[in-house]
């Protein structure tokens, strides 16, 4: 298991990989759309051949969660947790598809240290969302607020 780092840790240019992966299934790509974006593409298979994607695709936003739990689970491993102060630059390259397998990289642009707060600060901090050939299929740049 990676140990958790603090603020003090970070370096501009540090990148971190998730230690695991999310493969995507039909079943999840339905369930997220349900629940949180239902459009026919991302639900019914007739619609999603017949759509934009040309066949099912998850949403841009159930990729975002698929990332999310995977930067969690170790992709970046911030003691006492992922405090997102915002997101720039979010951008859906390739539809994700059922048996896609998704993986996150994160690499260090800014550490920012704080004015009122001493050995605490921001870092700005790109996310790539990979297939295993490494095509990008999601990036961000996230502002997250690190304790000492």
């Amino acid at each position: 298991m990676t140990p958790k780092l603090r603020f003090a840790d970070f370096r501009v240019g540090q990148k971190f990989r998730s230690p695991g992966t999310v493969t995507v299934t039909v079943a999840d790509i339905k369930e997220f759309a349900h629940k949180f974006d239902p459009q026919p593409f991302h639900l019914d298979d007739e619609a999603a051949d017949a759509g934009p994607f040309k066949g099912l695709a998850a949403s841009g936003w159930h990729t975002a969660a698929m990332t999310m739990r995977l930067i969690v689970e170790g992709g970046l491993p911030i003691a006492g947790g992922l405090i997102g102060a915002g997101i720039d630059e979010l951008r859906w390259q390739q539809a994700v598809r059922p048996g896609d397998v998704l993986a996150v990289e994160c690499e260090v642009l800014e550490v920012i240290e704080s004015q009122s707060r001493p050995g605490q600060g921001r870092l700005r901090v790109a996310m790539r969302t990979l297939l295993p050939d490494g095509t990008m299929v999601q990036s961000l740049v996230a502002t997250l607020v690190v304790r000492g």
